[in-house]
């Protein structure tokens, strides 16, 4: 699905060469989430570009939206379910829950994008490339730098951040819902959001009716409306 950032592909006569400036791939990443059991997201992202200044970030799956301070990938404990997995935990603003569990044995990479339109960290696995992407792009790095992936991260700082944080803390709803044509809807309540979505929190924990090939197990998106809100209190990045 197409993300919120556009333009031409990049060239990429090599899938295996180096990044260029605008696409990073981190290596081995599931083998260092694997060794340290949990990577910061925004550590993660100052390693690749240490001079971005990142004060939140937005979940995107497919058009939901979520606003947040940061998220922490997290190996899940061997056993703890059907297949081997990690999750992704999400510092959601306010009193929202958001986090979703993966397929760990699928083939993912993660890369960072900076164009002008976006910043994001995006992964991807090999199936969702062969089954999606495969007949435009030649590499899944082409196709993350041209907006299409299913999972990401968009970084945020300074203005753009602020109307994001504003929006959010606006709302009793649990996410924002962007459609296709660009547009951003901000539904009132939790139940609002799920009738947008045509789904509901049940079926999003059971994977919100992903194609196996993109390694969706299980996806939390809600609110505790009657919870207070964090105001202004955001947690101050961690050190790189």
């Amino acid at each position: 699905m197409t993300a919120d950032m556009y333009g031409p592909p990049k060239d990429d006569d090599d899938a295996d060469s180096e990044p260029d400036d605008d696409v990073h791939r981190f290596d081995s990443f599931v083998d260092r989430l694997e060794a340290a059991g949990g990577l910061d997201v925004r550590a993660l992202v100052a390693e690749a570009a240490p001079d971005l200044d990142i004060e939140g970030v937005v979940f995107h799956y497919r058009g939901v939206r979520v606003p947040a301070y940061n998220g922490m990938f997290v190996r899940e404990p061997v056993g703890s379910r059907d297949v081997p997995a990690f999750s992704l935990e999400v510092d959601a603003v306010g009193p929202r829950s958001t986090w979703a569990v993966f397929d760990v044995t699928l083939g993912w990479d993660w890369y960072l994008v900076q164009t002008d339109e976006a910043v994001v960290l995006a992964w991807m696995t090999d199936e969702e490339f062969e089954a999606e992407e495969a007949t435009q792009f030649d590499s899944k790095r082409e196709a993350v730098a041209a907006g299409q992936f299913s999972f990401g991260l968009f970084l945020y700082g300074g203005e753009s951040w602020a109307e994001r944080l504003e929006v959010i803390q606006a709302t009793d709803s649990p996410a924002l819902v962007q459609l296709p044509d660009g547009r951003t809807l901000v539904p009132d309540n939790q139940p609002d959001f799920y009738s947008l979505v045509e789904s509901s929190p049940e079926a999003f924990r059971a994977g919100a009716g992903a194609p196996d090939y993109l390694g969706l197990l299980e996806l939390e998106v809600s609110i505790d409306a009657d919870a207070p809100g964090d105001g202004d209190d955001a947690p101050e990045p961690d050190d790189a």
